[in-house]
């Protein structure tokens, strides 16, 4: 639109243009905690594991699957990624009366998950005990067997051990900083491969550990099997194996 001048110029000036307004700053949403109301239609990706443990009605073998999937939140204004688990799932074939409680359990423990709380409902299953004397399943970081006060207890610390080596909880089960989960996720997507944990170095077996008990945090050995050679323990009085077979002095 022109604009007809009647006096004097005597100065002008170029109209700078208006600022534009700062976009506005992102509430923190923190991933771990980020609620999914249901699984994802599609492909996931898991990790399947076989879990072995050994307890008074000799060896039982269990197939778990754990999906897992990248979770966006905001931390400091930045948006961020993280891979969180979003599903535990009992395959069939395996199912029986006994194995009832797992698949009820693997329903509670996605929930959780999906929920943002999977780390403490994990960590609460491994207290659960019961009374037909300790499971062995695993062994520990000084390469001893790891002793569980039930079933439930043993598969919940595979269960750990999976995310443990996935990069979501550190080697004791607890859960690792978002910060962390971040960086993670971050170098899976520039070299193209999930971050994989430091092998340990292997730790002396110090004098009388195994006697003890000390080191593979489970009841003392009281003798060598004479069926498998395996490690014996006390159970209800009587000196029974551990390592596979089910062995007991008392018969």
């Amino acid at each position: 639109m022109a604009v007809e001048i009647t006096s004097k110029i005597v100065g002008y000036r170029i109209k700078q243009q208006g600022q534009p307004a700062p976009a506005p700053e992102l509430p923190d949403e923190d991933p771990l905690t980020v609620r999914i109301p249901s699984r994802p239609e599609g492909t996931l990706e898991a990790v399947s594991e076989k879990i072995s443990y050994v307890g008074v009605e000799g060896r039982k073998k269990v197939y778990l699957l754990v999906s897992f999937m990248p979770v966006e939140g905001v931390i400091g204004g930045q948006r961020v990624v993280i891979e969180r688990p979003v599903e535990f799932f009992f395959p069939s074939g395996q199912l029986s009366s006994e194995h009832q409680w797992i698949t009820a359990t693997m329903r509670s423990l996605s929930l959780a998950a999906r929920g943002g709380y999977v780390t403490q409902a994990v960590a609460d299953l491994r207290k659960v005990a019961w009374d037909k004397g300790l499971v062995r399943c695993g062994m520990n970081r000084w390469n001893k067997p790891m002793f569980h006060d039930s079933e439930v207890a043993a598969i919940a610390w595979s269960i750990q051990r999976i995310l443990y080596r996935r990069g979501f909880l550190d080697q004791d089960g607890h859960q690792v900083p978002v910060e962390t989960l971040v960086a993670r996720y971050a170098h899976r997507m520039q070299h193209g491969h999930a971050w994989q944990p430091e092998e340990p170095p292997a730790a002396e077996d110090s004098a009388g550990a195994s006697s003890s008990g000390e080191a593979s945090g489970g009841p003392a050995t009281v003798g060598t099997c004479p069926e498998c050679r395996g490690d014996l323990i006390m159970m209800d009085g009587c000196p029974t194996c551990y390592a596979g077979c089910g062995w007991s002095k008392c018969g």
